[in-house]
């Protein structure tokens, strides 16, 4: 198999199939493009004379260079084009019966030194060479979507696999531009494996009417950074094809977190696939449109809701950096603040950090100086909650225990002036519990700001059972004063974002315990592939794996999924103080400062 890979089949002229061969063209490959349909064969060439050309407009390439790309890239109708090729990358649809027909008649055509992949995110690799005369030749090789721009290509093994294949097609991924990734065998590999699961417990927590489309979105967008949200992205994916990954990823996990939510069914056997449809999670101006369209769940702006309550003053409890950044967020948008902790010289400690906050913002000339004196005068350190006896609006951001918020808000109880609104910061605990602390429950809501408060613009807005109307409003009109996205979730463990973040990262984890993936090549999968800020591992390191076990265990206890249980490997980090960066050492070791 030591041939150069100069000549390149690609049977399937989707959107996947044209990407690919868009890079192959680009970089140098003699492609043959096939495909049943001679109108798709079309519509893939119409698509790279487009690309290309916008390629010449931009000054990325000549008007020469396009017109090679253009003349090493040709399509046929007949397999039997691909006699000549040394490397097939299959993309037809997701069926072992098609996929398997495929490679029995390309073991006819081929030669018998060619390398055969499968461009599956789904189907077992090793099913699928075991149907081929020459199963050693057989591999996978998976580009995402789009292919021209997505930098990562899983190229998997099977039992089967010879080496020089795996590495010819990894040295040819590299000479892409892309940055391959060996993985082994079983469905969705490390990137979709992981992200698949992530979609599914998004589409059940709409099914359940927990959260609208909108906000569960936004959350994500906002609250981690991703470049879409998850029903937005099931909707590019294709509702059928994410159903169909995860039926396979089931079968062989048999995890519960992997089985398809009802509704993917639901809008698969309706035919609302998303984007490609023009319906799924949404609606869309056209089928092929990415232009989202209002339809009847559309939020509308509602004229009969509750107004709000008057917040002229904002109590902030505790002394750490989320209270602080709380702190410098309401000061910042005009309102006076009392910061309030434990001593006086905590209080003095907290201001004393929002100052230079406020001084780093002036250096990277974000804020005048004019504005940052205004600013740190709103703030008021106190040493007492007794200072939260006029405020308007009452914010706790003190340690993440049940015991010791329940003690501060039955001291705002009586600290507070009545009609006051009293808010908890929790991530994790459930608000209603802070609220029976109360004689007045219903003036108690959850805030949940994430950190660092001052650039994150995320607020989850969390009522309880008991929570008025009228507060509710007040918070929403609050977040807008401030600058914030709201977004509306019920009282139950982790919200929108941990619910979906935290169960994405303990499967990270289960990956690495279970010995199929390098955390190295997981955090690299998930960022090219995924577009993900950070990498699983990065991120856990940063948030502190005792604080990311503590959430997966108050998931796993409130819904008591087998899924949901703490990966092994975390508790026993934790256990032996690997807790991440604040330690020197988490998944990986860092300088000690």
């Amino acid at each position: 198999m030591d041939i150069p890979l100069s000549t390149i089949a690609v049977v399937g002229l989707g959107t996947m199939g044209t990407g690919i061969a868009e890079v192959l063209a680009r970089a140098g490959r003699e492609v043959i493009g096939i495909d049943i349909s001679e109108a798709a064969a079309r519509q893939a060439v119409a698509a790279l004379e487009a690309s290309t050309a916008r390629a010449v407009q931009k000054g990325r390439i000549t008007e020469g260079e396009r017109h090679d790309v253009l003349a090493r890239f040709r399509t046929f109708s007949d397999l039997q084009a691909a006699a000549d090729a040394q490397l097939v990358i299959e993309v037809v649809p997701e069926s072992y019966e098609i996929k398997q027909q495929l490679f029995r008649e390309l073991d006819a055509i081929t030669s018998p030194s060619a390398i055969l992949a499968t461009g599956t995110n789904a189907l077992s690799v090793t099913r699928l060479a075991a149907e081929s005369q020459h199963p050693e030749r057989v591999l996978g090789l998976h580009f995402f979507n789009p292919a021209p721009a997505m930098k990562l290509v899983e190229v998997v093994s099977s039992v089967l696999t010879a080496p020089p294949a795996v590495e010819a097609v990894t040295e040819l991924a590299r000479e892409l531009g892309k940055e391959p990734v060996a993985v082994g065998d079983r469905p969705g590999f490390v990137a979709d494996g992981l992200l698949f699961g992530y979609l599914n417990q998004a589409a059940a927590m709409y099914e359940a009417s927990y959260a609208s489309r909108e906000d569960i979105d936004a959350a994500m967008k906002l609250g981690c950074g991703l470049p879409m949200g998850p029903l937005a992205l099931l909707d590019l994916i294709g509702v059928d094809t994410a159903r169909t990954v995860l039926e396979a990823m089931y079968s062989e996990s048999h995890d519960r977190l992997h089985a398809p939510a009802p509704i993917l069914k639901q809008l698969s056997e309706a035919g609302l696939t998303g984007r490609k449809s023009g319906r799924g999670f949404y609606t869309y101006a056209a089928p092929g449109s990415q232009t989202v369209v209002p339809d009847t769940k559309t939020p509308q702006e509602s004229t009969g809701a509750a107004a709000g309550r008057t917040v002229r003053s904002v109590g902030v409890a505790g002394s750490g950096a989320m209270a602080s950044g709380i702190a410098e967020v309401f000061a910042k948008a005009g309102y006076d603040v009392v910061l309030a902790a434990r001593s006086q010289e905590k209080a003095d400690t907290a201001k004393g950090r929002i100052a230079k906050s406020l001084e780093r913002s002036v250096t990277k000339g974000r804020l005048t100086a004019e504005a940052r004196d205004e600013t740190l005068a709103r703030i008021t350190a106190a040493g007492s909650l007794d200072s939260f006896d006029d405020v308007d609006l009452a914010v706790e951001a003190v340690a993440e225990d049940l015991a010791v918020k329940q003690q501060l808000f039955a001291t705002l109880d009586k600290v507070c002036k009545p009609g006051a609104v009293l808010a908890t910061t929790t991530s994790s605990l459930p608000v209603v519990a802070c609220a029976r602390a109360t004689s007045r429950p219903q003036d108690v809501i959850g805030m949940h700001f994430f950190n660092p408060a001052p650039a994150m613009k995320l607020v989850e807005v969390v009522r309880t059972v008991l929570t008025d109307d009228d507060v509710h409003a007040t918070v929403r009109e609050v977040c807008g004063k401030i600058r914030k996205h709201p977004v509306d979730c019920g009282d139950r463990a982790g919200f929108i974002v941990n619910a979906l973040l935290f169960p994405y990262l303990n499967n990270a984890i289960k990956m690495v315990g279970e010995h199929y993936a390098t955390l190295d090549d997981i955090d690299a999968a998930m960022k090219l592939g995924g577009g993900y800020p950070m990498g699983p591992f990065e991120l856990l390191d940063v948030v502190g794996l005792d604080v990311s076990l503590a959430i997966e265990k108050v998931l796993h206890s409130e819904f008591r999924d087998p899924g949901l249980a703490p990966a092994p490997l975390l508790e026993h980090l934790v256990a032996a103080g690997c807790l991440g960066r604040k330690t020197g050492r988490g998944f990986r070791e860092y300088a000690r400062r």
